[in-house]
């Protein structure tokens, strides 16, 4: 009876078992004794069988981190741009000076908290990080390159990972007011658009002509505009048709007719500069924004301050948690949201009506607003 880690072997003149194995081009053996069967001698070879298969087994070597990362750029990150953008810049500025030239099982589970904890970077960086970390772990599993485990990334724990340093800023009704008083056109449609529905700008420029029902009173959420690339939606729970209140119609109505490109296949928001064929970008929106709120004297405005003004004024107008969760199109809450169905849809009506009537005020009643 032969194994590739060896064989035991009876020699017949002393009527004993010996246990042979070949070890650095020599063959190596150990006397077992008398017994009374050849299977009786292996199981009692059996914990020196394993010794030798232990030594004879290849060491597999843990690969470098920074070799591990470019390949997984290469074979497993996302396609998404801003994730592309963010999880390069936590590599490159991050991750690879710190990481780069270590072996990938060199980074356990405690150096990998204390070094998070000494970087002064927000809980909500630094568990970006993490997840990252975690993210190369599974992949080396996945490639081969380390044997199946559990990732040790998982013990990792980062305080305050769910908490904001800063709270988010939303503004009053009277301090939006001030703010469109200083956009022009189509800049103050956009802006109107986005606090109306809670759009992320992503969102807002990724609007088509042909996304509006203008005889039922909807708009189809349907893509993002990132870097100007066009992409879905962020989570599948973005993508949404919602109710357009009368109001917000007409002036959606007053923008097409001002506008240049005013066909179903054209944005929304289409940019002379690019001759229609992409809206205007992130970086000149937020320059805009910037200024009309420097101008209007509520200091700087940002994009995402318009989303986070939605749902500090849904929930001023009385809406449930639900339906303002419903409403905020978040991913990670989809199971509350099944929780209310189609019962919820009149509920969303009414709160997008009186929200629309908080970013209307002096431009006529909100449809049903009351």
């Amino acid at each position: 009876m032969r194994h590739s880690s060896g064989s035991v072997v009876l020699d017949k003149r002393s009527n004993t078992y010996n246990f042979f194995w070949w070890e650095d081009g020599k063959r190596k053996s150990k006397a077992l004794g008398k017994f009374p069967t050849k299977a009786a001698a292996w199981k009692a070879a059996r914990t020196l069988r394993q010794s030798v298969e232990n030594r004879l087994q290849p060491v597999s070597e843990s690969p470098q981190v920074s070799s591990l990362v470019e390949r997984y750029m290469l074979e497993k990150m996302p396609k998404r741009s801003d994730t592309i953008r963010t999880y390069t810049s936590w590599l490159k500025f991050r991750i690879l000076p710190k990481w780069g030239m270590c072996a990938l099982t060199d980074m356990q589970a405690r150096p990998v908290e204390l070094w998070l904890q000494s970087l002064p970077l927000a809980p909500k960086s630094k568990a970006h990080i993490r997840g990252l970390l975690r993210l190369l772990w599974d992949y080396a599993m996945w490639a081969g390159d380390i044997p199946t485990q559990r990732n040790p990334i998982e013990l990792v724990t980062v305080l305050g990972a769910t908490k904001r340093l800063k709270k988010p800023r939303s503004l009053s009704a009277d301090e939006f007011q001030k703010f469109i008083a200083k956009l022009a056109d189509p800049f103050r449609t956009l802006a109107l658009l986005s606090v109306c529905f809670g759009l992320r700008i992503s969102e807002a420029l990724g609007l088509k002509w042909g996304d509006i029902d203008w005889l039922n009173g909807t708009i189809r959420i349907e893509r993002g505009i990132v870097a100007q690339r066009v992409e879905d939606t962020k989570t599948a729970e973005s993508h949404r048709t919602m109710k357009v209140d009368s109001a917000m119609l007409e002036i959606l109505k007053l923008w097409k007719q001002s506008s240049q490109f005013t066909g179903q296949s054209d944005w929304i928001f289409a940019s002379p500069i690019q001759l229609g064929r992409l809206p205007y970008s992130y970086r000149q929106i937020c320059r805009v924004y910037s200024r009309a709120g420097k101008q209007a004297g509520i200091g700087h405005i940002s994009t995402h301050v318009l989303r986070h003004t939605y749902r500090s004024w849904l929930d001023a107008v009385g809406t449930s948690v639900g339906v303002q969760q419903k409403m905020m199109r978040h991913a990670d809450i989809r199971t509350t949201m099944n929780i209310y169905g189609d019962v919820v849809t009149d509920e969303m009506v009414q709160a997008g009506s009186k929200v629309a009537s908080l970013a209307l005020i002096g431009r006529g009643t909100a449809g049903s607003a009351s």
